[in-house]
């Protein structure tokens, strides 16, 4: 088989990390390397209020801002709340199950709901590998939080059985 040429097109390219400079009007900061790409926080697995908290204080503005509301919105609506930190992002729960996901990403807050397709309204947006009756919203801002709707889903998820709810 002949060599292969290289010329500029055929050569990988690299994505460069995404940094805010004040030439660009907004303060300095490098995001972390996963939020760029995608993927979950190298964030470890731990159960209990104080690995979801340290994962929250780790996310860069505004996914801290969003993330810290959905956190507090949680805790008040949802008696018996219970957190973890399972595959780089903050899981909620009560009863036998985990109920939502809160994750943060490079542009956005993802907020997922296990059996979302049960909701009423159906979340908007679906999740690519969280199982096909997931759904949840991204939220780009502080003031794209809901709250009353987003509660009302909390609510609504909490008592599916067999992901908040008590089995049948």
């Amino acid at each position: 088989m002949p060599a292969r040429k290289t010329d500029q097109t055929s050569r990988r390219t690299v994505r460069k990390s995404a940094k805010r400079t004040a030439a660009q009007g907004k303060t300095a900061m490098t995001l972390p390397e996963t939020m760029i790409t995608g993927k979950a926080s190298p964030a470890r697995a731990a159960d209990g209020d104080r690995p979801v908290f340290a994962y929250i204080a780790s996310l860069p503005q505004p996914q801290r801002g969003i993330a810290e509301r959905i956190d507090a919105l949680a805790a008040k609506t949802l008696p018996g709340l219970q957190r973890s930190v399972k595959w780089g992002m903050s899981y909620y729960g009560v009863g036998d199950g985990w109920c939502f996901c809160c994750g943060g990403f490079a542009t956005h807050v993802k907020l997922m709901f296990m059996n979302g397709v049960m909701l009423t309204p159906i979340p908007p947006v679906t999740p690519v590998a969280m199982g096909k009756s997931t759904r949840g919203v991204e939220l780009e801002s502080v003031e794209d939080v809901d709250e009353r709707q987003i509660a009302a889903w909390m609510t609504q998820v909490a008592a599916v059985p067999g992901v908040g709810g008590k089995k049948r």
